[in-house]
């Protein structure tokens, strides 16, 4: 994928999460850190529910372009949900999950990624 491709893929998840009520949306690049993924994605849902309605709402999203994750783990119980793209993993947690794993800090050399996340009201009206 493209280097814009991916940014355009980063930003519609990220826009997707917050969107949907989730928050805490933190993106790393970890090419040169990890041979895991290039890039982690970690967003937080305000319930185990709610975290499994932000996985649901991602796979469709991306499954609108034709990706579709390689493995899923988590969704049954809703703590820590983890979406494997391969190149892109993302992470999304029940309140409390988060600080528990401290994926920020275990990842700590990646580089931050700016989403360019588009608040509800920088969008304009009608």
């Amino acid at each position: 994928m493209s280097s814009k491709g991916q940014q355009e893929r980063l930003h519609l998840i990220g826009q997707t999460l917050f969107d949907k009520k989730g928050f805490n949306i933190f993106a790393i690049d970890v090419r040169g850190v990890s041979t895991l993924a290039d890039y982690f994605i970690i967003a937080e849902g305000s319930s185990d529910k709610h975290a499994k309605a932000l996985a649901d709402s991602i796979v469709m999203t991306l499954k609108e372009r034709d990706e579709r994750p390689c493995h899923v783990e988590g969704l049954a119980e809703g703590d820590w949900v983890v979406l494997d793209y391969m190149d892109l993993v993302i992470h999304l947690f029940k309140p409390g999950m988060r600080d528990k794993y401290r994926l920020e800090e275990l990842w700590h050399e990646g580089q931050i990624v700016d989403l360019n996340i588009v608040l509800s009201n920088e969008r304009g009206c009608c």
